[in-house]
Parts: structure tokens; C-alpha cells; sequence
């Protein structure tokens, strides 16, 4: 096992040991008939295939297969700071725990990921996100998110916001390990293998 993999190891390890990501015990089950209501905003934006975030510009991600739990944990994490958008951050701030897991209900009661395989080989620095993203970028625990078949600019910049190298950024203790090791170059690469997997889908509205 390679320096970098052993690090990715050790910092997922102590992250878990200290509670730094949210307990499925704390994440309720929501009404999606309810969610569908609220979800009348977001779809202004994850309703569109191909709607851009105007600066800086990158499609804004898919929701359709993503797990109820990780739906959750992203709301939370605009609403508290964790993750800087101004757009997203004042949708979270005006959200309770009930509206989140409601919007949750209704998005993956969509309709889960459908994965198929990509004819891409994976990048030396895939293994850096196997341990939490699995082998063909689901999920490994609910509350991670499902990177097959996302967007390749959003997952760009997503890597970019963990390093604090563009407008907004992600505050999370195990993401800001991993990209400590990433070239630009290997995030690009990460990016383009993710996203040539099938799986995510834009959530169209009625």
C-alpha cells in the first residue's frame, strides 16, 4: 500500500473515531409527498439538464440516485457553513431538519442510480477515493454521495472548493486530507473517470 493510500486510511480512521460524520441515528425519515412541495425551488436549478452556477461556471449537480442520507448530511452542510454558496446557503437557512429529510424523501424517491461499468481505466489516484466512494464511485455508507455519473466540471470544482482553490469552500477534516495529494492534472483525471460511469440523473420536473 502506497504512502498516499495509508494516509487516505489513517485520516478516515481517526475522522470515524471522533464522530466526525453524522450518525444515520440522526438523520429522520421524511414525508417525499411533503418534499415534492419544497423541491418546488430546488428544481428551479437540479430540475434543468445542464443548468449552470454562474460563477464560477460549472453544471450544478445531479440529484436523481443520490441516498436519502447524503441528501441530508449536503443540506446540513450549507445550512451551517460547512460548505460556502451563497445561492445554496440562504435555500438551507430557511430549512428544519424536517423540511431537509422531507426534500430527501422526494429526491430518492426518484428512483435509485443506475450504475453501469466505464470503459475508462481508472487513474493511479482513484484509490484514494475507493475506501468512501467504492470501487465504481457508489457510496460505500449512505451518508457519502455516489460520484458515478456526475457531472465532470461539477466534481472538478467540488475537488477544488476541498483544496480552497476556488470561490466557495468545503470544510470537511477527511476530504481535506485527500486533496492535499491531488494535482490539478489528478483531479481533472478523478473527475473524467467518475463522470464516464452511468448512474446519476437530473431530477426533471412534472
Amino acid at each position: 500500500m502506497n504512502r498516499a493510500l495509508r494516509r487516505c486510511f489513517a485520516i478516515l480512521a481517526m475522522a470515524l473515531g471522533f464522530g466526525l460524520f453524522s450518525p444515520l441515528a440522526a438523520l429522520a425519515e421524511g414525508d417525499g409527498g411533503r418534499g415534492k412541495v419544497l423541491a418546488y425551488t430546488c428544481l428551479g436549478c437540479h430540475g434543468i439538464d445542464g443548468y449552470r452556477n454562474a460563477y464560477p461556471s460549472y453544471r450544478v449537480p445531479m440529484l436523481g440516485g443520490q441516498s436519502d442520507a447524503y441528501i441530508q448530511v449536503a443540506l446540513k452542510a450549507y445550512r451551517s457553513g460547512e460548505r460556502e454558496h451563497a445561492t445554496m446557503r440562504a435555500q438551507a437557512a430557511s430549512l428544519s431538519d424536517a423540511d431537509i429529510a422531507d426534500l430527501a424523501a422526494y429526491f430518492t424517491g426518484l428512483g435509485a442510480a443506475d450504475i453501469e461499468e466505464s470503459s475508462s481505466p481508472a487513474p493511479e489516484k482513484a484509490a484514494l477515493c475507493t475506501a468512501c466512494h467504492g470501487a465504481n464511485g457508489v457510496g460505500v455508507q449512505p451518508e457519502w454521495p455516489t460520484l458515478s455519473g456526475q457531472h465532470e466540471d461539477y466534481l472538478v470544482n467540488s475537488l477544488l472548493q476541498y483544496q480552497g482553490a476556488t470561490v466557495n469552500k468545503r470544510n470537511n477534516a477527511v476530504m481535506a486530507g485527500i486533496v492535499t495529494t491531488l494535482t490539478e492534472k489528478d483531479i481533472r483525471e478523478l473527475a473524467a473517470y467518475y463522470a464516464s460511469f452511468g448512474g446519476l440523473y437530473t431530477t426533471l420536473g412534472d
